[in-house]
């Protein structure tokens, strides 16, 4: 009788730590920073204002929404980059971000970086709008893939399209904006 009430009360227990684990609550939105959202105030190589980018942390991963002017019509590269600054040119914002060190490009059989984004495409007015969703990365701070690492990033949109290919073949950088938490 005694070894049945314990295995009842052991059976509870684990019951009640399974439903709690179940639930998820705050705290699991909390520690993944479901809800954080920052910005890049994008500009071009002279400094003038080009658009807004925003990444919203979500549930599975990152939402990114470009609405930025002043492109040339047509396909341009969209990425991030490892560096936090656009200063004093845009190569200062480094490569594309990339932990785990994985290869470029959407059709490389090695993987894609992290800051790999679909291209956007600029209408004949120069005018973009896109939205993107990525698991690579993150807003939450200590986490391995966060865009808030110990150097920041920044978005980088190029002057011709990526070619998704292995070698990065998007051209001069058009734009530039460090990703701030807003």
């Amino acid at each position: 009788m005694r070894f049945r009430r314990t295995i009842t009360a052991l059976a509870a227990g684990l019951l009640a730590l399974l439903g709690l684990a179940a639930c998820g609550g705050d705290d699991g939105d909390e520690i993944a920073g479901v809800g954080q959202r920052a910005t890049a105030a994008m500009a071009g190589p002279d400094g003038t204002p080009m658009g807004t980018v925003t990444l919203e942390q979500g549930p599975h991963g990152v939402l990114v929404s470009a609405d930025v002017s002043g492109l040339t019509p047509g396909g341009h590269g969209f990425h991030i980059h490892t560096v936090g600054t656009c200063t004093p040119d845009f190569s200062a914002a480094g490569g594309h971000y990339a932990p785990g060190e994985h290869g470029h490009g959407y059709m490389d059989p090695d993987g894609l970086h992290a800051g790999d984004l679909p291209n956007i495409y600029a209408a004949s007015d120069g005018t973009a709008r896109a939205d993107y969703f990525t698991p690579l990365v993150t807003l939450a701070d200590g986490a391995d893939t966060t865009v808030f690492d110990s150097d920041g990033s920044t978005i980088i949109i190029h002057a011709k399209p990526d070619t998704y290919a292995s070698e990065a073949g998007a051209g001069d950088r058009a734009a530039c904006g460090v990703i701030e938490r807003s």
